[in-house]
């Protein structure tokens, strides 16, 4: 009886797991109750050491690229989420197995048990909704939601456990069929609760992920609207400052990229995300403000529509993950639009020996910029991207843009600055990440489709992809085929801004057979691309990007 106790309680314990993830789902979509498996993962990845949390940011991006799951960004938000449901239904395996143990040992107290068991669940429950960075409105009617939840998931998987060793037991004893028909009941209801379950949370999960970014804009119906004579610029001729663009007439005259090349602006639903959260915060634009505190003359207070009724600035900017590896899809470009950091911070005036701006965003991300890089005219309030207000998953409704830094140094859904003499670490730094997160050269081929009538009819393959170097920009492309001597490559120059990846082109003519292309890159201060491969911790990938195509 023991080892079928323990298969079955495990049994149990998995799928009354699934049914209390189901309803927590269907309290989270219909009331906006806490999503209990969400809110754990976010508690524990905010708490555990970040020697581990590396270790698996660094596996999960391999496995994804090793095995071609999809896009890097949105993968990986799933495989979060997916991890999350894992660690309750891993749970509730361990509590099958504690109740068993206790049936084993004093069945007359397990029933009693799974509800203190339960108790234990929701208190643990009640330190990470209170620790969550910014609670909900239905805060207190969710800790109830909560306790029903996980104090009546204990009361069921006890019964389910107890009524299954009755059953066990009364095989030792004359015949008695409705002991076993009572199991027998409660296993196939309890079967067909979790299949319904399991298809309500993978309904739930397509719906998190369906179209990332146009699907979660904000409502403009709840948003404070731009004065009629502002509008939020976009494209080459509506920037301004030292990042403009050249004109759409000079860049309309340079070459054309290879077939296949990736956009030069991404699209804004293509564009990467990456960050802290299971799902992204969704604010409410008409109770948000974001607050300049500190050492400063005149604190400052300021509503959406008082910082889109500044003057605003835009410019073209390609923003990288850190945890980007050598070729990865963790990286891209848009036009941002916003207000300059430094209009903001001389109109509070700040006060003598001020060091550092220390950031804190609305889930509990936190970073620090020195003053000089505060004060540099490129460094954007952002409100708006390729001429739409901030989606969401990227900030809505201010984040904040500093060049030369990956995207680990960049803010989303900020609400607080303090001018201070004091820098904070930084929420990655403190986990062991770069302090200054300046990008890595670095360089791509993304043609590697070979269009056979094409090269039939020219002879000619044309080779392309990007180059990146942060702020310092690209001086030049090399490719190399095979062990041949590395030959210079076209730029696409000048590029959409001083601070955007640069478009480069190879017109290869190619012998028929296997061949392998790798690519390198000099800054724009002459300083060659780092060969030597490099993982993406501490400081961000390093190595030559090489491929293998067939002629």
């Amino acid at each position: 009886m023991k080892r079928s106790l323990l298969l079955v309680s495990t049994l149990y314990g998995f799928l009354t797991g699934l049914v209390l993830l189901a309803l927590s789902y269907i309290g989270n979509a219909w009331f906006e109750l806490p999503f209990l498996p969400f809110d754990l993962f976010d508690w524990l990845t905010r708490h555990l050491p970040g020697s581990i949390i590396e270790g698996g940011i660094r596996t999960m991006v391999s496995v994804i690229i090793a095995m071609d799951l999809g896009p890097t960004d949105t993968t990986a938000k799933l495989a979060e989420q997916i991890q999350a449901l894992g660690v309750v239904l891993v749970t509730g395996i361990i509590f099958g197995l504690i109740l068993a143990w206790i049936e084993l040992i004093r069945p007359a107290q397990v029933r009693l048990a799974g509800i203190l068991g339960g108790i234990i669940l929701w208190s643990g429950m009640v330190v990470v909704e209170f620790s969550l960075p910014q609670p909900g409105t239905n805060f207190w009617v969710g800790l109830a939601w909560l306790f029903t939840l996980l104090v009546g998931w204990g009361w069921v998987l006890a019964g389910l456990i107890d009524d299954y060793a009755q059953a066990k037991q009364s095989e030792k004893t004359p015949p008695q069929p409705g002991a076993k028909s009572i199991t027998r009941r409660n296993f196939i209801f309890l079967a067909g609760a979790s299949l319904v379950s399991l298809i309500v949370l993978i309904s739930g999960l397509r719906k998190f992920n369906r179209a990332k970014a146009t699907a979660s804009l904000p409502d403009t119906n709840s948003i404070p609207t731009i004065k009629p004579s502002q509008t939020i610029p976009s494209g080459p001729d509506a920037t301004s400052g030292p990042a403009a663009s050249p004109s759409q007439a000079i860049l309309a005259a340079r070459i054309e990229p290879a077939p296949g090349t990736r956009e030069e602006i991404t699209p804004v639903d293509q564009f990467y995300r990456i960050d802290i959260n299971t799902l992204p915060p969704v604010i409410d634009a008409t109770s948000w403000r974001f607050q300049l505190k500190g050492m400063v003359q005149k604190p400052l207070t300021l509503t959406l529509n008082d910082i889109q009724s500044r003057p605003v600035f835009s410019q073209a900017v390609t923003i990288s993950c850190i945890s980007n590896p050598v070729g990865g899809s963790l990286i891209s470009t848009n036009y941002w639009a916003g207000v300059r950091l430094k209009d903001i911070l001389i109109e509070a005036g700040l006060l003598p020996g001020v060091r550092y701006i220390n950031v804190m965003a609305y889930d509990g991300f936190y970073e620090s910029i020195p003053i000089d890089e505060a004060m540099d005219e490129r460094t954007l309030l952002v409100y708006a991207m390729n001429g739409q207000l901030l989606p969401h998953e990227h900030g809505f409704p201010l984040r904040v843009f500093i060049p030369n830094h990956y995207g680990m140094k960049q803010p989303k859904w900020i609400t607080q600055m303090e001018a201070t003499a004091m820098a904070s670490a930084g929420y990655w730094v403190e986990r062991g990440w770069s302090m200054t997160a300046i990008p890595q050269t670095t360089s791509v081929i993304d043609t590697t489709k070979v269009n056979q009538d094409e090269l039939k009819s020219s002879g000619v393959m044309p080779l392309g992809g990007i180059a990146y170097a942060g702020g310092r920009g690209i001086n030049r492309v090399e490719v190399q085929i095979d062990d041949n001597a590395w030959q210079e490559a076209t730029l696409r120059t000048p590029p959409v801004s001083p601070l955007t990846w640069v478009q480069w082109r190879f017109d290869w003519k190619p012998a028929p057979g296997g061949h392998t292309l790798s690519v390198r890159a000099t800054d724009g201060t002459g300083v060659p691309q780092t060969t030597g491969l490099n993982g993406v911790a501490p400081d961000g990938a390093t190595g030559i990007y090489s491929v293998n195509i067939q002629i």
